[in-house]
């Protein structure tokens, strides 16, 4: 059975943003829950320390390769929460984000979360995905 997104949107501001403000996901047969990914080498390591920029394009790197891993995509997201250390910081860097989201033509609903730290204090975001197929 072929899945079917279908948008809700009360107001088209988000759209602009590069997200939904719901999804009503029908007809799927596999949800995978993807645990927060971060800027971490495939040995474990921390990388890009103090550049958030590089950071969230590495945590979109390894949030695609658990996804890949599961036979999905960046285009199976159904839900995506971002959480960072420095809000305003991300902003400048939410290109990245919404680019690559673009690129594949979705617009997953999206939290964006300012938190105190994360688990590792040299990480400033995590980004943590539902996606469906």
């Amino acid at each position: 059975m072929a899945v079917e997104r279908t948008a809700v949107n009360p107001w088209t501001w988000s759209v602009a943003l590069g997200y939904n403000q719901g999804e009503i996901v029908s007809g799927h047969s596999r949800t995978l829950y993807c645990a927060g990914q971060t800027a971490m080498s495939g040995d474990g390591e921390p990388r890009h320390d103090g550049d958030l920029g590089a950071q969230l394009a590495l945590s979109l790197d390894n949030l695609e390769a658990v996804l890949g891993g599961a036979g999905m995509s960046l285009a199976n997201l159904v839900r995506l929460t971002v959480y960072t250390t420095d809000v305003d910081v991300l902003f400048r860097h939410y290109g990245v984000l919404a680019g690559r989201l673009a690129a594949v033509g979705v617009a997953p609903a999206t939290t964006m979360l300012g938190v105190t730290r994360l688990a590792i204090p040299s990480l400033m975001v995590e980004l943590e995905g539902t996606a469906v197929a």
